[in-house]
C-alpha cells in the first residue's frame, strides 16, 4: 500500500496521519518532502502511526532525519498511536529515548500545551480565541486578523478537535462558522463546552462580504463580548 498523508491543524499543532508503509523509495521521500514543506511555516508536529503497516530501515531513517530537521528549526515532532511492531523497531534501534511517543493523538497534542513545551513561536499574551469553521481559507483569514489585533488565535476544522483543544487549554471566546452552527449532530460535550464561554456565530455572509468591513465588524463584536464578560 502506498503511503498516504492526511494533514490537519489542531490549534498550534500540525497532525500528520500516516497510512500505509514507510519504506525506502517513493514513500520515504514523500514523507520527508511533506514534512520539509510544512516546516516552512509550522514547528509543532505529531506523526500519527496508527495505520502504518510496515517501517523499514530507510523509513525509520527518514523519521529520524525529520525529527532532527524539526529540532534544528527549534520545533518538535512527537509520535502517537505507534503500532506494537513499530515500538519493537524503536526499542531494538535504541530510539525510544530519541522520539517522544504518546499513546493517543490527544495526549501528543496536549503535550504541546504543557508549561515549558516547545512552541513554534512565542505564545501570544492576549486573550485567546478559538475559531471553528470547515473553510480553511476563512480560518487562515481569521487567524491573521485576530493575531494582528493582539489575540492568541487558534483554529480547528473539526468539532472533535475543538473539544480536544478546549480540554487542554483555556479560551476566552469561541468563533463558530455557519456550517458548524447549523449542524444538528453537535455532541452534547461540545454544547456543554460552548455554554461555558462566550460564543460568536459567524453569519452565512461573512465569507462573501468585503474582507475589510467584515473583519472590522468582527473585531468590534469580539471586543464588545469580551468587555461585557469582564464586567
Amino acid at each position: 500500500m502506498l503511503l498516504s498523508l492526511d494533514t490537519r491543524e489542531v490549534g498550534r499543532v500540525t497532525v500528520v496521519h500516516c497510512k500505509g508503509r514507510i519504506i525506502g523509495g517513493r514513500e520515504s521521500e514523500s514523507l520527508r518532502a511533506h514534512l520539509a514543506w510544512l516546516l516552512h511555516t509550522r514547528r509543532s508536529f505529531v506523526l500519527h502511526l496508527g495505520e502504518v503497516g510496515f517501517i523499514d530501515s530507510s523509513g525509520l531513517g527518514t523519521m529520524v532525519r525529520a525529527l532532527t530537521s524539526t529540532r534544528q528549526a527549534r520545533g518538535e515532532l512527537k509520535l502517537c498511536n505507534v503500532p506494537e511492531f513499530a515500538r519493537r523497531v524503536l526499542e531494538l534501534s535504541r530510539l525510544t529515548s530519541v522520539f517522544d511517543v504518546h499513546e493517543s493523538e490527544e495526549g501528543a497534542v496536549a503535550a504541546f500545551y504543557l508549561p515549558g513545551a516547545h512552541t513554534e513561536a512565542p505564545v501570544p499574551k492576549g486573550r485567546s480565541v478559538l475559531c471553528l469553521d470547515s473553510n480553511a481559507d476563512v480560518l487562515a483569514y481569521l487567524r491573521e486578523l485576530l493575531q494582528r489585533a493582539g489575540y492568541d488565535a487558534q483554529s480547528s476544522m473539526r468539532v472533535s478537535d475543538a473539544l480536544l483543544l478546549m480540554r487542554v487549554t483555556r479560551f476566552d471566546l469561541l468563533l463558530v462558522g455557519p456550517d458548524m452552527t447549523a449542524s444538528a449532530a453537535k455532541p452534547p460535550a461540545f454544547q456543554n463546552a460552548c455554554a461555558r464561554l462566550p460564543v460568536i456565530e459567524l453569519g452565512t455572509d461573512f465569507s462573501t462580504t468585503d474582507a475589510g468591513e467584515a473583519g472590522a465588524q468582527l473585531l468590534e463584536t469580539i471586543e464588545t463580548r469580551l468587555t461585557s464578560k469582564a464586567v
